[in-house]
């Protein structure tokens, strides 16, 4: 299905790997016009040199903090007019909240919750002005089904989707829509380093943390990033206009609810 989207433009965080990379390869399959963020600039200029290969769209790399002030405005000027928004940042460290004090919770609120805040504050005008604009804010299965020790996350993500279901109601008239997806255990980095800490936690070995992990997932196996590129790209399709203030969870059918 065409998704009505080549030629539109997109700034996608988090991008160099696992799902914001997953993300901008759907959307550069489709036609959008890409620039990326991330830290580490090697692993991004690959990620970029990749999507162009494969895609022969324009590609603008942009090796930055998101979570940064001077990051974001980096990453904005880079970009230009955006009619796409995925916004992305590393989940912070699980852990004991008995343990964590304040400043690694405003650290969390800062990455997960006000970066998003602010990138939205800064793109979702012009996309009003043009009658187009989809954002997507990647969180975490967490919000829907908390995990005692990712609380710094289920906290900060909490409150960005908190904030996004008031103002998804008040830009969608105008062809724009906010979305929230929420990973399970996708295949990335990020899930390698929590069955890391839960093995050294525990005392276990990585291979039996991570068969205990897809024991409680009903798909028997892990997301692969691929699966929630494509859905991230149907959030921002044309034909998703109708879609908005949505928590979209992927989780291999571990929440065992029906709502």
């Amino acid at each position: 299905m065409d998704l009505g989207i080549k030629g539109r433009s997109a700034l996608v965080c988090g991008a160099s790997k696992g799902l914001g990379r997953g993300c901008a390869l759907a959307l550069a399959q489709e036609g959008v016009a890409l620039t990326i963020v991330a830290r580490g600039a090697e692993e991004l200029e690959k990620t970029a040199e990749a999507i162009r290969a494969e895609t022969g769209v324009v590609v603008t790399a942009v090796a930055a903090d998101i979570t940064r002030p001077e990051g974001r405005a980096q990453a904005l000027a880079a970009a230009g007019a955006i009619d796409i928004l995925v916004t992305n940042a590393g989940g912070p460290p699980s852990g004991d909240f008995r343990d964590w004090d304040r400043d690694q919770w405003i650290a969390a609120l800062d990455a997960n919750m006000l970066t998003p805040i602010e990138l939205i504050k800064a793109t979702v005008d012009g996309m009003i002005e043009r009658r187009f604009g989809r954002i997507v804010n990647i969180t975490s299965a967490a919000v829907k089904a908390p995990i005692a020790v990712l609380g710094l996350s289920n906290g900060a993500r909490s409150g960005l989707t908190g904030f996004v279901a008031g103002i998804s109601r008040q830009v969608v008239a105008h062809n724009v829509t906010i979305n929230n997806l929420l990973p399970g255990p996708f295949d990335t980095d990020r899930l390698k380093g929590l069955i890391a800490g839960a093995a050294k936690a525990t005392g276990k070995d990585i291979a039996t943390i991570r068969q205990e992990r897809l024991k409680v997932t009903p798909a028997g196996r892990f997301g692969d990033p691929a699966e929630f590129g494509a859905a991230c790209a149907y959030l921002c399709s044309a034909q998703a206009g109708f879609v908005t203030g949505l928590n979209f969870l992927m989780d291999g059918g571990a929440y065992p609810g029906t709502f």
